[in-house]
C-alpha cells in the first residue's frame, strides 16, 4: 500500500476549556458546506464532543490517540481518512504538552501541523507571546498558527493578529458570543441532540471564521500505509442488541465497527 496525501490540523490550545471543540467544529462546517469532504477525529476518551463535531462535519467521529488507539492503528485511521476526505480535523485533549502521550506527541508522531486555539477575551499582545512560547517550546513539533477565541470586537481580533510573529499564521477569530459558544455542563459539553439550535450555533460560528481570515486549506499532509490487519469471524452468527437513546449514548463508533467486522 502506498502512502496518500491530505490538508490535516491537530487543534491544540495551552488548556482545557479554551474552545478547542467550537473552533474545530467550526472549521468543520465551514468547509463542509463549501463541498469538502471532511473528516475529523478526537484525542482521547470523550464520547461528548465527538457528538458535536460529527454533526458539524456530517461524518462519524473516531478516537484517534497514541495510548488509547495506538500507534499503528491510528496511523490506520488517518491513512483511510486521507483517502476519502480533502481535509482532516483532529481536535486535541487538555493542553497542547499535557499528558504523556500528548496531544504534541500525536502531531509530531504523524507530521500533522498544530493550529493552537488561544481565548484572547482577557489579552491583547501578550497573545503573541503565548503563541510564540507554543510554537516555540518543542523546537520538533510541527506548528502552523493560532485563532483566537472569544474576542471583543474585531479592532480586538487585529490586534491579537499583529502581536503575532511573522512565522506564525493566523487563522482568524471567534467573537465571544452566546450564539456561538457551546453549552456545557458539569460532566463536559452538553449532549448534541439536547441542543436543539446546534446548527445554527455552527453556522454562525463557521460565519464568524470565514469572515475574518483567509479560509483556504491547512499544509497538505503525506500518510504512510499501515501494515496489513485481518479480523477474523470471532462472533460470526452472533447477534447484539445496542441500547441508544437519550440515556444511552456513550458510544465509540470504533466499537461498533469492531463487532461488526468480526461477524456480528
Amino acid at each position: 500500500m502506498n502512502s496518500r496525501s491530505c490538508p490535516a490540523l491537530l487543534i491544540a490550545a495551552p488548556a482545557s476549556g479554551q474552545g478547542k471543540t467550537t473552533i474545530t467544529a467550526a472549521l468543520a462546517r465551514l468547509h463542509a458546506r463549501q463541498g469538502k469532504r471532511v473528516r475529523v477525529f478526537k484525542c482521547g476518551p470523550d464520547f461528548l464532543d465527538p457528538m458535536i463535531l460529527a454533526r458539524a462535519s456530517g461524518q462519524p467521529v473516531y478516537q484517534l490517540d497514541l495510548w488509547m488507539v495506538g500507534e499503528e492503528e491510528s496511523r490506520r485511521l488517518l491513512w483511510q481518512a486521507a483517502g476519502e476526505a480533502d481535509l482532516i480535523l483532529i481536535e486535541g485533549v487538555m493542553g497542547l504538552f499535557d499528558g504523556n502521550p500528548s496531544a504534541a506527541d500525536l502531531a509530531r508522531c504523524f507530521g500533522v501541523p498544530v493550529l493552537a486555539v488561544i481565548d484572547g477575551s482577557a489579552m491583547a499582545q501578550t497573545f503573541g507571546a503565548l503563541a510564540h512560547g507554543l510554537a516555540s517550546f518543542q523546537p520538533d513539533l510541527p506548528f502552523s498558527g493560532v485563532l483566537a477565541n472569544r474576542v471583543g470586537s474585531t479592532r480586538h481580533g487585529v490586534i491579537l493578529r499583529d502581536s503575532l510573529p511573522e512565522a506564525i499564521r493566523w487563522y482568524g477569530a471567534l467573537p465571544r458570543s452566546t450564539d456561538v459558544e457551546l453549552p456545557s455542563r458539569h460532566l463536559g459539553l452538553v449532549q448534541a441532540d439536547e441542543l436543539a439550535d446546534l446548527d445554527a450555533r455552527l453556522d454562525a460560528a463557521a460565519d464568524a471564521l470565514e469572515a475574518s481570515a483567509d479560509v483556504a486549506l491547512p499544509p497538505t499532509v503525506s500518510f504512510a500505509a499501515p501494515l496489513p490487519r485481518t479480523v477474523g469471524p470471532l462472533l460470526q452468527g452472533v447477534r447484539i442488541g445496542v441500547a441508544r437513546d437519550a440515556a444511552f449514548a456513550f458510544l465509540y463508533q470504533a466499537n461498533l465497527d469492531l463487532l461488526r467486522q468480526l461477524g456480528a
